[in-house]
């Protein structure tokens, strides 16, 4: 059985001051995808993840201070898959795999449309490339799990305020169409398998108390290729750890 984390930070060095390192030993996850470490591993002591156990992999973008993927994991990987291998993209540290056996986990993170025009249209060329990237993927590897924040809610159970955004960047029509096309090229979403109910969300604004209140949005997702349903065992948000605005998500599958 393989716990598995994946936890948008909102950078690492700040969570760090928020206790992560206590909280990783208490959960103690097999593989921890991280994104937005807004890092390098030169900035921070990483003799504190291998004392804990971790083998660690980073992808960090080529902009300081933004975005960037990592995999922590206790079972040393047979690969190490930096990047998808499309300069805009690796420019910003979006995608890290590793590979065991048949089975490979990625860290991924997808681009935030919300600060304008630009960056939306970014966001959709990104979707369009990286189900392409994926389909070419799966010929090698078509046992994955993609996990990351995709920044896009899927249905209505997964945003507090469906009709008010509406229109708002992350729970756009087209955005919706792309994951649940997504998904239904070959993918399960793990949480969903094993949850139906609302009010589950994995990131909070850190306006107006949104947190407090449970104003969430569901944009972190364990992406689990249909053919490892069956080894899914559980599957779960973590609300209460509170390192960053988002929040854990972690997948129990056998493999």
């Amino acid at each position: 059985m393989k716990k598995i984390v994946s936890y948008n930070l909102n950078g690492i060095r700040s969570a760090m001051t928020k206790g992560l390192m206590e909280w990783i030993k208490a959960v103690d996850p097999d593989i921890l995808c991280f994104q937005e470490l807004k890092a390098e591993p030169g900035q921070l002591d990483l003799k504190i993840f291998e004392d804990a156990g971790y083998h660690h992999y980073w992808y960090p973008a080529q902009k300081k201070g933004y975005s960037g993927v990592a995999i922590f994991t206790k079972q040393k990987p047979d690969h190490i898959e930096y990047g998808c291998g499309i300069p805009e993209y690796d420019f910003e540290g979006r995608v890290i795999r590793v590979d065991y056996g048949d089975i490979s986990v990625m860290s991924v993170y997808h681009p935030s449309g919300s600060s304008g025009e630009e960056r939306q249209a970014f966001k959709m060329k990104w979707l369009a490339d990286f189900q392409k990237y994926i389909n070419e993927l799966k010929k090698q590897r078509p046992k994955l799990i993609i996990s990351g924040d995709y920044n896009i809610c899927h249905q209505p159970i997964d945003i507090h305020n469906p009709k008010s955004n509406a229109n708002s960047s992350g729970f756009l029509p087209e955005e919706r169409d792309w994951i649940d096309s997504f998904m239904k090229s070959g993918f399960v979403d793990s949480f969903r398998h094993f949850n139906k109910e609302p009010h589950n969300y994995t990131w909070w604004t850190f306006r107006q108390g949104a947190r407090g209140k449970n104003l969430g949005w569901r944009i972190d997702y364990n992406l689990v290729s249909t053919n490892l349903e069956s080894k899914m065992k559980r599957a779960v948000i973590l609300p209460d750890a509170v390192h960053s605005d988002h929040c854990p998500v972690v997948l129990e599958i056998d493999f």
